[in-house]
C-alpha cells in the first residue's frame, strides 16, 4: 500500500468513526426546493438549498438542507426540478437537538438528469437499477 492509499484510507476510518451512526440515504421524488444565495460586498458567497423529498412507497416527506459557502467565486448547485427522481446521501441530524428531523446533504444524484453533485469516480458512479422477480405462487 502506497502513503497516498494509507492516507486515504485512514481519512475514510475516522470518517466512519466519528459519523458511521448518523450516515443516510434517500431516494424519492422532489415535492419542493427553494434555494437561496447569498453575496456579502463581492467576496464571500453563499448558497443555501431546501430540499423536500417524498421518499418511494411511502406517506412522508423528508427534509434535505444543503449549506455551502466560497470566497471569491460562487458555489455550484445541479438543476433540480420538482418531479425529479433523486438519491440524497448526508448526514441525519444529532439525537436531542433542533435538527435531528432534517438530513445534511452531502451528495445529490439525479437520476431523471443522471448528474451529480460531487462526481464520483470508477464503479461507484454507475448507476445500477434494481430490478424486481416476479414470484409465481401455485
Amino acid at each position: 500500500m502506497s502513503f497516498k492509499e494509507k492516507l486515504a484510507n485512514y481519512y475514510t476510518q475516522s470518517y466512519l468513526k466519528k459519523y458511521g451512526d448518523r450516515i443516510t440515504q434517500v431516494q424519492g421524488n422532489v415535492v419542493s426546493i427553494k434555494l437561496e444565495e447569498k453575496s456579502i460586498l463581492w467576496i464571500f458567497n453563499k448558497i443555501t438549498a431546501t430540499i423536500l423529498l417524498r421518499p418511494e412507497r411511502s406517506r412522508t416527506i423528508v427534509k434535505c438542507i444543503y449549506k455551502k459557502s466560497r470566497w471569491f467565486k460562487k458555489p455550484k448547485f445541479i438543476a433540480i426540478n420538482q418531479g425529479n427522481l433523486l438519491v440524497i446521501q448526508g448526514l441525519k441530524g444529532k439525537k436531542g437537538k433542533d435538527n435531528r428531523e432534517q438530513i445534511d446533504i452531502v451528495n445529490i444524484r439525479n437520476l431523471t438528469t443522471k448528474k451529480d453533485l460531487v462526481p464520483l469516480e470508477g464503479k461507484a458512479a454507475e448507476i445500477k437499477k434494481v430490478q424486481q422477480r416476479k414470484i409465481k405462487y401455485k
